[in-house]
């Protein structure tokens, strides 16, 4: 028997609703909350939550001195397609030159890597 379940993960950001916007065009949902605190209700997933951090600093992908301490892995049916939506909605391609893979790397808007995955 499990101690806890997963309530949010959250996501440090200079401006809450933005990116929560952001997540909302990706992955479904509507975003809630005041600004300094944003929940983004996933359908069937987990919520994402989205935090105002004054001083916020990007992590730095790839960097073998600096950890990026997690992403997200969100899983399309078309790369080529997810691609272009994500780059549209403001995300930047980090590491996406290799189209034999079945993954590419992004940034989203506030500097978060994410994965698009066709796995």
């Amino acid at each position: 028997m499990a101690l806890a379940e997963l309530g949010a993960v959250v996501l440090d950001c200079p401006d809450p609703r933005a990116l929560a916007g952001f997540y909302a065009e990706v992955l479904g949902g509507t975003p809630e909350g005041d600004g300094t605190w944003v929940d983004l209700k996933v359908p069937d997933g987990p919520t994402l939550a989205f935090q105002a951090a004054p001083g916020f600093v990007p992590p730095r992908w790839p960097s073998p001195d600096h950890s990026q301490q997690f992403h997200l892995d969100v899983t399309v049916e078309d790369l080529d397609t997810a691609e272009k939506a994500v780059l549209a909605l403001g995300a930047r391609a980090l590491d996406a030159e290799d189209r034999s893979r079945t993954f590419r790397v992004y940034a989203d808007p506030a500097g978060h890597p994410f994965c698009l995955c066709a796995c």
